[in-house]
């Protein structure tokens, strides 16, 4: 019985490690390529510093003007100013409609609801042509760079990310410079959403592309593509268990085989990926459970957590009014090369969140053009009411840890604001929340629980080795992932090899047996 069930572990192993050993192979090159480019996308610093200054803000229309010219008389979920679709100045307004409705947790995605309205004429954007992707274009790559319209397109290989959805169709520009840039421009509000340079492009195809089984998405795959990267997930860590069972029970511990080997294997491959098998079987099994975490699988991280209620530190919708001053007031009381206007509520009070091309914003009164400083206490007291239940503290954070930090801009989880000092808010509730508040914005950075922090230790530790020791002793980082990867490597390369030249063994076979008109079965 015990002969029988090692036969089995041998057979499983041998030839479902075929297909699993390429697709490790895959993940494990890919994985070194992702280090060092990212999947395209345009950062929030990437925007403000292509986006044109607002100069003086002469001749522009107050917002409440502007907005009733465009018809819009209700709240708004968010108003923002900027040279940002055609290289005019525009308003890009958000109606409170478009919000998630009542008991729902999902957020509509990014653009979605948003309204184009010329900054000067009141004018609402209604289509986005050729020649709109092309001055968006132009005004974002600068003066002296060539450029030149490619196409329209849904979904493509660099544009996959769901947070593109409100913005398709997207028009593509190529760039004449120095990086070979292609530009995404949104068609729905002209907007730049997205830059690929050459480089990204091209490495992308060895990269996170084919990491993320991207062939399959933009496709008819692509309603199964969740599933197949689970499933090829779950397969892989079966064949690599099983494979480690197989490498112990094939290791001589004690005394040697006849060869003077511990590894029975004569043959140079064979014995490879016995013995890489043994030494990176560990880190191998964990990278496949961790990447397979990320895809937070049949929804094991959700846990039913309800919405923050953000109207506590709004202190009401944002309603633009008469008494809230032109851009040109506002401008000059921020003075230096504004590049963004944002108005939101906080506290209580219409603010404009004033937006160089790098640095923190400055806060505005929008009504008076004052500047702003949030009040601590009153801060805390609107923090406070997030969630019905009680604040358990309140941590001030001068420096990253392993749950609030930054990675590069490339990197998937990077490109994201992370300003320092912040405040962590621990609420006493069933979930364990914490909350990060921005205290000189009041803006919430981002929400985490018990689920979401074993989320991060699961994928982001185990996956990217998001530990802060090593992330901040670079080049040590590199190292230790660039060894693990190419023994992993190494592991999937010998099974691919010889698992194709059982395969070409057992083929022959068959034709042979054929040929001599022999049952495909006979000994």
């Amino acid at each position: 019985m015990r002969t029988h069930m090692k036969r089995w572990l041998f057979l499983i192993h041998r030839w479902l490690g075929i297909v699993a050993c390429a697709f490790f192979a895959m993940w494990f090159i890919s994985g070194v390529v992702m280090m060092y480019v990212g999947y395209p996308k345009l950062t929030e610093a990437e925007r403000l510093q292509h986006l044109p200054p607002l100069g003086t803000g002469s001749g522009l229309m107050p917002p409440r003007e502007a907005l009733d010219a465009a018809g819009l008389t209700g709240p708004l979920k968010e108003l923002r100013l900027s040279a940002a679709s055609g290289g005019r100045v525009v308003y890009l307004a958000v109606p409170l409609a478009a919000n998630p409705a009542p008991g729902t947790r999902k957020a509509p995605p990014p653009g979605s609801g948003v309204i184009t309205i010329d900054a000067r004429s009141g004018a609402r954007l209604q289509a986005v042509d050729d020649r709109l992707a092309l001055a968006s274009a132009a005004s974002y790559a600068g003066p002296g760079v060539g450029l030149a319209y490619r196409s329209t397109v849904g979904e493509d290989a660099f544009t996959h990310s769901r947070g593109l959805d409100a913005h398709r169709p997207l028009h593509r520009v190529q760039l004449a410079d120095a990086d070979g840039t292609l530009l995404y421009v949104s068609g729905r509000t002209g907007e730049v959403v997205r830059d690929a340079s050459r480089t990204e492009r091209l490495w992308n195809y060895a990269g996170a592309w084919i990491h993320w089984l991207y062939p399959f998405r933009g496709n008819v795959f692509d309603r199964y593509w969740t599933d197949i990267v689970n499933w090829l997930s779950i397969v892989g860590i079966a064949v690599a268990l099983i494979g480690t069972i197989v490498g112990v029970l094939r290791w001589r511990f004690t005394r040697p085989y006849r060869s003077g080997s511990r590894s029975p294997y004569q043959g140079r491959m064979m014995r490879w990926h016995h013995i890489s098998g043994l030494l990176f079987a560990l880190a191998t099994i964990t990278w496949i459970f961790s990447g397979l975490m990320s895809m937070n699988p049949w929804r094991v991280f959700d846990n039913g957590a309800p919405p923050l209620r953000t109207e506590a530190l709004q202190g009401g919708p944002l309603v633009i009014t008469a008494q809230d001053v032109a851009p040109q007031v506002l401008l000059a009381a921020a003075g230096g090369a504004v590049r963004e206007l944002r108005w939101v509520r906080t506290l209580g009070q219409t603010t404009v969140l004033a937006q160089g091309a790098t640095g923190r914003p400055t806060l505005i009164d929008s009504p008076t053009a004052q500047a702003r400083v949030l009040d601590p206490e009153t801060l805390r007291a609107a923090v406070a009411r997030l969630l019905p239940e009680p604040v358990a503290r309140v941590d001030v954070l001068t420096a990253y840890d392993l749950y609030y930090y930054a990675r590069e801009a490339h990197t998937m989880s990077g490109g994201a604001d992370k300003p320092l000092p912040i405040w962590r808010v621990a609420f006493d509730d069933v979930h364990a929340t914490w909350v990060h508040v921005d205290p000189h914005t009041g803006a919430v950075l981002g929400r985490t629980d018990s689920s979401r922090r074993t989320s991060r230790w699961l994928f982001a530790m185990l996956h990217s080795w998001d530990w802060l020791p090593l992330l901040e002793r670079r080049p040590l980082w590199d190292i230790v992932l660039i060894v693990l990867s190419l023994g992993g490597a190494m592991l999937s390369l010998t099974g691919v090899v010889i698992g194709w030249r059982r395969l070409g063994l057992k083929l022959r076979a068959v034709r042979h047996t054929r040929h001599q008109g022999l049952p495909a079965s006979a000994p």
